[in-house]
């Protein structure tokens, strides 16, 4: 690795840290992501055909099947989210929250995967999955799961997680289509103009920015009625 390299890797560690410190569900999420990942990437034997082949890698750990498995439940997750606002069901608001949870993990251990993917192709293909329109459209679904989860947590808000989600199923959409009418989830060489890592930097930090802009517009530019009809 060079030097920016090393210094992103660094920058990362601590901010993983940093985050586990803060929001103590982190402490639980991030290592199930990890194994769940690492079980993926280990099922291949560094042969990516396995990926066909493999029962839990071709139904739930390739990176397509557990991307597949994050759409799925985060639809699920919105229907139970508004179930229960609708019927101020307890129960399904917890629900929602879980599956939510359910598919942020499917979601980033198939990132991790795809990443793990893109260098079994090639050690000059390989490259971190925030590269192209399909997986930036990931990584906003994402995001904003998580940074809603955690504001739910925080403000006991379970209610905007209807609203919310309508949001993320809406990018779900995009991936569905991007996916089936495009292709877009094949992994391809980056052209020359994206082998750079400020491009991943570049991506990340507007991508962020839109996920915290969804959100506040979501969870805060609601009528007031809307707050006190929920709860």
């Amino acid at each position: 690795m060079d030097g920016y390299e090393q210094a992103i890797l660094a920058g990362a560690a601590v901010g993983l840290v940093a985050l586990g410190w803060f929001w103590k569900a982190w402490r639980v999420f991030f290592p199930v992501v990890g194994a769940v990942a690492l079980l993926g990437v280990n099922l291949y034997h560094g042969d990516l055909s396995r990926g066909q082949s493999a029962f839990w890698l071709k139904y739930l750990l390739s990176s397509q099947s557990a991307i597949m498995w994050m759409c799925t439940l985060f639809y699920l997750a919105t229907l139970v989210y508004w179930m229960g606002l609708l019927s101020r069901s307890e129960l399904l608001g917890r629900m929602g929250s879980g599956l939510t949870w359910s598919a942020a993990v499917l979601g980033f251990a198939g990132l991790f995967v795809r990443w793990y993917e893109s260098y079994l192709i090639g050690s000059d293909i390989g490259h971190v999955p925030v590269s192209n329109l399909y997986e930036v459209f990931i990584l906003f679904c994402l995001i904003t799961a998580l940074m809603y989860l955690y504001y739910e947590a925080k403000f006991a808000a379970r209610q905007m997680g209807a609203f919310v989600l309508l949001v993320i199923s809406a990018a779900v959409g995009f991936i569905l289509w991007y996916t089936f009418d495009r292709q877009a989830h094949e992994i391809r060489p980056l052209i020359p103009a994206l082998q750079s890592w400020w491009m991943k930097i570049h991506v990340s930090l507007p991508t962020l920015s839109a996920m915290a802009r969804s959100l506040w517009r979501r969870c805060w530019g609601l009528p007031s009625c809307w707050c006190s009809r929920a709860t």
